[in-house]
């Protein structure tokens, strides 16, 4: 059997990271999603090959003693890895000597229902969900779920769960053009997102050859889609490529007030601002009328404004 462990890697979202991948040899998931990396399987109920929980701990502990400055120990899987039978007593090993390294691990949602499941990834500092469609066609049609998996109970569950949970959440919704980015699934998610509390919401798109023949979006339409969304929800567009047509010559207020609706990143202005707009841009900055913030290991441009609002909050 391979390795359970790979990297370290360095993410902008979450740091340099150490992985653990719970299923090393085949793709074990209770998912078969459209744009999935992986070469497509059958959703299954419960792993069936199993990596032992002392190999894994060897292991990671041999990988630490190589890479001591990582950031973040993510636990993942060639599929799903809370379908792994001993996570929790995995997780509570690793806590036992992790040091101020911070645990993370990656999740489709799907067995969140399952309350020792649950129970378990409380254990975890950071908790990433994914959360792909909200009603239950969209969700048939992206995730291909296993028999039995219903959009409604992980939506309850992600709820339940986030409001339980002290250490940070992330949820991620994964975009394929043309099946779940209509207005009325954005509408949909966007109730539910609504009544879940995490730290950062990314969004994003197919950026690796995916199982199914499914297309991406683009940059501008990611960036489009992310203002259907309530202004209140902590939103992030993720992608590889920021290729853009450039939205264009933005005056100094509609510099603002983009900023105040949807907080941008360096990586975003880059894309979409043309060089006047960047020119505005850092003359706002150099005003004071336009400050950096970081949300959960991202770092956003917003008006200075609003910063006062939340600080008189």
């Amino acid at each position: 059997m391979p390795s359970c462990i790979f990297g370290p890697v360095r993410s902008r979202r979450f740091g340099v990271s150490l992985g653990i991948d719970l299923s090393p040899s085949i793709k074990q998931c209770n998912f078969d999603c459209l744009y999935c990396e992986l070469s497509p399987a059958k959703a299954i109920a419960a792993q069936h090959e199993i990596i032992p929980v002392e190999t894994v701990i060897r292991e990671l502990q041999e990988a630490l003693s190589a890479h001591p400055d990582i950031d973040v120990i993510t636990i993942t899987a060639n599929g799903e890895p809370t379908m792994y039978p001993d996570l929790e007593p995995l997780i509570e090993q690793i806590n036992t000597f992790k040091g101020s390294k911070e645990t993370l691990i990656l999740s489709n949602s799907a067995s969140l229902s399952d309350e020792k499941v649950s129970h378990t990834l409380l254990k975890f500092d950071q908790v990433k969900l994914s959360l792909d469609a909200a009603t239950p066609e969209i969700f048939a049609k992206i995730d291909r779920p296993a028999e039995g998996i219903e959009i409604a109970t992980i939506i309850q569950s992600i709820i339940r769960f986030s409001h339980r949970f002290g250490g940070k959440l992330f949820l991620e919704i994964l975009f394929v053009k043309g099946v779940n980015d209509a207005p009325t699934e954005i509408a949909a998610l966007n109730h539910a997102l609504l009544q879940i509390k995490c730290d950062r919401i990314d969004i994003g798109t197919v950026d690796r050859p995916p199982a199914y023949a499914v297309q991406a979006l683009s940059y501008d339409e990611l960036y489009s889609l992310s203002h259907l969304f309530d202004p209140q929800l902590p939103i992030h567009i993720v992608t590889r490529s920021h290729t853009s047509t450039k939205v264009g010559n933005y005056t100094e207020e509609e510099i603002l007030t983009t900023l105040d609706k949807r907080p941008l990143t360096a990586e975003d202005i880059e894309a979409l601002f043309d060089s006047a707009s960047k020119k505005r841009f850092q003359i706002l900055k150099g005003q004071g009328k336009i400050v950096q913030i970081e949300r959960s290991n991202i770092h956003f441009f917003i008006p200075s404004t609003n910063l006062h609002r939340k600080r008189s909050k």
